[in-house]
């Protein structure tokens, strides 16, 4: 008699541990008041969407997620923590914008879901379509600079953007000793 309980349980006990991950990593990093605690809610999210990822047969984006968001965004977000001016002002907003707030974005959250529900039950889903890649790293490259070229120069062309206006707002932030 097999006292182990079956892959397919295994398995699914680790998705739903991935996705606990990730729902309790997004929860800290929005509900959490200090700065340091969020970006740690961020990565622990990131953490568990890596294991989304592994678990869509993807172990190059899983690595990369954990790298590059893990690894290099949540260390620069920490690095220009602790680089920041101390004295920040105090938040002017009352509790009846932020109760307004979060309402309106449970009733969004609560329209997204009920969307996804309603196409869910809409019909039939198509079959999942065949791999055309075996998600090596050559694969990934092949597919970059051939198939998906143009996205991934506007997305790198989004983030040099993103890197000018985020330097731009820190040295204006300064104040001149």
């Amino acid at each position: 008699m097999n006292t182990f309980p079956a892959s397919s349980g295994i398995t699914q006990a680790l998705f739903v541990i991935c996705l606990l991950t990730m729902a309790a990593g997004a929860v800290i990093a929005v509900g959490s008041s200090r700065l340091i605690r969020s970006v740690c809610g961020l990565a622990l999210c990131c953490i568990g969407l890596a294991g989304l990822y592994y678990f869509l047969n993807s172990p190059f984006l899983a690595l990369m997620e954990i790298l590059i968001y893990v690894g290099a965004v949540c260390v620069t977000i920490v690095f220009a923590i602790m680089l920041a001016e101390t004295d920040e002002p105090g938040r002017t907003e009352s509790s009846g914008s932020t109760l307004a707030w979060g309402g309106l974005s449970i009733l969004a959250a609560a329209g997204i879901f009920g969307g996804v529900l309603w196409l869910d039950g809409r019909g039939e889903w198509p079959a999942p379509a065949q791999l055309l890649n075996d998600g090596s790293v050559a694969a990934i490259g092949r597919s970059l600079l051939t198939t998906y070229s143009m996205a991934f120069e506007l997305i790198s062309l989004a983030l040099l953007v993103a890197i000018i206006g985020a330097l731009t707002v820190a040295r204006s932030g300064r104040s001149k000793p």
